[in-house]
């Protein structure tokens, strides 16, 4: 958790690639920053929408529903578990890193984040709002 002098990074992920922001996360959790990312719902993956609602819902559908592998539904869950991915999760540091790391839907903390890299939109894209609804069956 955030100590009382720790100061917190905050990422605004809204029509940023979803894995440009993971990579750029993780490499700034593994540094010992921590890191708020808001605006998860509107991140984007990019790809023909058809393809890319396919491939999430493929993940999803997979393994057996009581042992798993679980693959989260909402698009904040989603981006944590892209980050844990760019992570060595399984050891003390990667799980320290990841401890460090919230994921938020909309800003519910009223802040005003950075932009990483920012380039224009110019391939068809998804954002995960619409691939959280298409997983979710709705």
């Amino acid at each position: 958790m955030a100590e009382a002098g720790e100061k917190r990074v905050v990422v605004d992920a809204a029509e940023q690639v979803m894995g440009r922001v993971c990579s750029n996360v993780a490499k700034r959790l593994l540094n010992g920053q921590n890191i708020v990312i808001i605006n998860a719902e509107r991140a984007v993956v990019t790809g023909r929408p058809e393809m890319v609602l396919s491939l999430y819902r493929e993940k999803r559908e997979r393994g057996d529903p009581h042992h798993g592998p679980f693959y989260p539904t909402l698009p904040e869950a989603i981006i944590k578990r892209g980050v844990r991915g760019m992570l060595p999760y399984k050891q003390a540091r990667g799980r320290d890193a990841l401890r460090r790391l919230r994921v938020y839907a909309g800003n519910p903390i009223n802040a005003s984040g950075q932009q990483l890299a920012k380039k224009p939109l110019t391939h068809k894209y998804v954002t995960l709002a619409e691939v959280s609804k298409s997983i979710r069956g709705g």
